[in-house]
């Protein structure tokens, strides 16, 4: 008799309730929700076609500047020197000679004050200023087109995310159906393509000014050879 009341008061304390049974497996069968990058892009809409346009633009554009800058940048350590020993010695046609075989602004700067040779000081100096502003121009080409994709592809974002609040609230407007997780939802959706149009252009901004800092090194470069192609000149022959 006893035994089998401590059996019955056991079995309620031992046997796990049907309800607790099933929240256990609801909540264990309710797998966590990931979001993929590629998933997330594609839901940004139409609009994320001109934003993925701009970016191949802005790369192809950073790519070719930088390689382009790079090269202008190049210059043998000698080269100003052997300027210097053709023509105190008198060979200006060798001057000439290497100057014409050197790739570079530089050199296309010093070649153009070797033709003025014979000529006033400042005719020199003014004639290399000439080249030197249309040898910046070539390395500043396409820079604008940086300068214009960090500005729209912002605007382009919150143009995509105002497009998306409005179809969310034209939704709800049908519907009636104003729960937090059909707000949500349609709101954080629409936040991407903000989200890109922000990092595509950060990016170019970056870009643009990286490349504008390069080609202000090449410009000093430009300069200090033009000032020692100067001195050169008022030296005395030998």
């Amino acid at each position: 008799m006893l035994l089998g009341l401590i059996t019955l008061l056991q079995d309620p304390l031992l046997t796990p309730k049907a309800d607790t049974v099933a929240q256990g497996i609801s909540v264990a069968a309710a797998p966590q929700q990931q979001i993929h990058l590629i998933d997330m892009l594609m839901k940004g809409g139409v609009l994320m076609i001109p934003l993925g346009i701009l970016s191949v633009v802005a790369v192809f554009v950073f790519v070719e500047r930088c390689l382009t800058i790079a090269k202008a940048g190049r210059l043998e350590d000698n080269f100003m020197p052997m300027i210097r020993d053709q023509i105190t010695t008198g060979n200006i046609q060798g001057a000439r000679s290497l100057a014409k075989n050197t790739q570079g602004p530089i050199a296309r700067m010093i070649d153009k004050g070797i033709q003025r040779l014979g000529k006033p000081i400042d005719s020199i100096e003014k004639s290399m200023e000439n080249v030197g502003k249309l040898e910046i121009y070539r390395m500043e080409k396409n820079l604008v087109i940086l300068s214009i994709i960090a500005g729209i592809a912002p605007m382009f974002g919150f143009l995509g995310t105002i497009a998306g609040m409005i179809q969310t609230f034209f939704n709800i407007s049908i519907t009636s159906d104003i729960t937090l997780g059909t707000i949500a939802g349609g709101i954080y959706v629409k936040m991407i393509t903000s989200a890109t149009g922000l990092i595509i252009g950060i990016v170019a901004f970056i870009g643009y000014s990286f490349l504008n800092a390069q080609i202000d090194k090449v410009v000093n470069k430009m300069e200090g050879a033009a000032a020692e192609f100067t001195d050169i000149l008022q030296e005395p022959t030998r």
